[in-house]
Order: C-alpha cells, then sequence, then structure tokens
C-alpha cells in the first residue's frame, strides 16, 4: 500500500492520498501552497502528542500552549522545512526529533514573546488534551512513552474520523453513529434486534453491517499508519507499536 500522487478531487481527496513525508517535502517548495495548506491540516491532527510531550517534560500548560504553538509555526515556514530529512524514516520519529531541536535551541526566544503577542497559525483546542493530561497516569509514563500513547490515539481518532466522513458523505452518517460503539470496545447499549428497528434492517443485516465497519477500519487505520512511514514494509511494525502503546 504505497499511497501515489494526487488527486483530483481537492485537498480533503489529497490529504489521504499522500504520505505525511510527501507533505512535508512537497510544503518545502517556493509555490507549493496547496501541499502547505494540506501540512497545516496534518499539523492540526497530530500536535497532541507533542503537547503531551512537553507537559510532561514539566512545562506549566501556558509555556506548552506557546512552545507546541510556535513549534508548529516554524514546521510551516519553508526554510524550516528545507531541513527535513525523509531518509529519518517513521513521520512520528521526525516531528519528535524536530521539536526536541526546537526545545533545545528555541526556547529562550519563543517563551520571550508575550502570551497572545506571537504568530498563530493553527487553532489548537488546548483545553481538551489539558483534560486528557490530568486522565494520565502521573508517574507511570515517561515523556517519550506518553508521546507514543498520544501519537496512537490521534492515529485512531484520524481513522475514527475519516470513516464517519465517508458514511456521512453516503448519508448513513446516523447508522455510523449507531455502530461505531463496535469499534471502540465499549459495550454496546443497543441490540442488534433493536438497532434492526430503528434502520430497517434484519438482525443479520446488522451483524454484516458491523463486520464490514470493523473491516473498513482495520483497512483506513493501515492506510493511515502507511502514510506516516518512509518504506511500507514498516507498516506492520508500527501497528505493533501502536497496539503496544496503547496497552
Amino acid at each position: 500500500m504505497t499511497p501515489t500522487g494526487s488527486s483530483e478531487k481537492g485537498p480533503v481527496a489529497d490529504r489521504f492520498l499522500t504520505t505525511h513525508w510527501s507533505l512535508v517535502l512537497a510544503a518545502g517548495d517556493r509555490d507549493a501552497a496547496k501541499a502547505r495548506a494540506a501540512l497545516a491540516e496534518l499539523c492540526a491532527a497530530y500536535w497532541p502528542p507533542l503537547y503531551g510531550f512537553v507537559r510532561r517534560l514539566g512545562y506549566d500548560a501556558e509555556q506548552a500552549q506557546d512552545l507546541t504553538q510556535e513549534f508548529f509555526t516554524r514546521l510551516l515556514e519553508k526554510d524550516y522545512l528545507g531541513t527535513a530529512d525523509q531518509e529519518r524514516g517513521k513521520f512520528r520519529t521526525f516531528l519528535l526529533a524536530s521539536f526536541r531541536h526546537f526545545l533545545a535551541n528555541e526556547y529562550d526566544r519563543a517563551t520571550a514573546q508575550k502570551r497572545g503577542g506571537g504568530r498563530s497559525i493553527l487553532s489548537l483546542d488546548f483545553q481538551t488534551t489539558e483534560e486528557r493530561n490530568r486522565m494520565e497516569p502521573a508517574h507511570s509514563l515517561t515523556a517519550e512513552r506518553l508521546y507514543e500513547r498520544r501519537w496512537a490515539l490521534a492515529l485512531l481518532e484520524q481513522a475514527l474520523a475519516r470513516l464517519r466522513g465517508e458514511f456521512t458523505q453516503s448519508g448513513r452518517g446516523l447508522l455510523f453513529n449507531a455502530l461505531k460503539v463496535h469499534l471502540t470496545g465499549e459495550k454496546a447499549a443497543v441490540s442488534h434486534q433493536q438497532l434492526g428497528e430503528q434502520f430497517g434492517m434484519t438482525t443479520g443485516a446488522v451483524a454484516v453491517a458491523i463486520h464490514r465497519l470493523r473491516q473498513r477500519y482495520r483497512e483506513v487505520l493501515r492506510e493511515e499508519i502507511g502514510r506516516t512511514v518512509n518504506d511500507p514494509s514498516e507498516i506492520d511494525g508500527e501497528i505493533r507499536d501502536l497496539f503496544t502503546a496503547l496497552g
């Protein structure tokens, strides 16, 4: 599974048909406004792991917010992206290494700006992520392990959002909302029979719909993971790492 090229269907389609590395490299070009917009969307999806990382290092919430926002502002600059090296392999490794470099070299400049007075390209929901931080065990996860856990959660959320979009686009958004509980491991509050009555389906058809939903979710998740690595042969290893991080 090697995503190739771009689509003529627009930025949303492009987002799912290119690898994260191709977005990084293309966004470094001077005339790559479309690729840079796609990369901004990518950053908006994958900033929580880095925010969790810097919080676990001991920065307070205000410092972590400033540093995370400034880092992604820098990442979207052409000169900064020009230093990206695809041979580093996994996109999550590149992102964390870049963030470490930023923290080591840019802390004073980034935090010298008054809060709210710096550049702000992305709209980041820090409150929701901070609430998730408070739910994490305070003693059992290193900053690196927390980053990996948050990365895994971000991938799962991206896959779920993509799947929801597919169902909504085909007019089955309500069905997705009713069946998604079967993807998350939660206990279903509604029986197959009740679902069938709600959507005019037989009990057997509901079971088939759940099976197909799970199958498609696995496919989408694999594709999302495939977009984060440089070599498709790394996908299976990334899947193992993902579930290890969530364990």
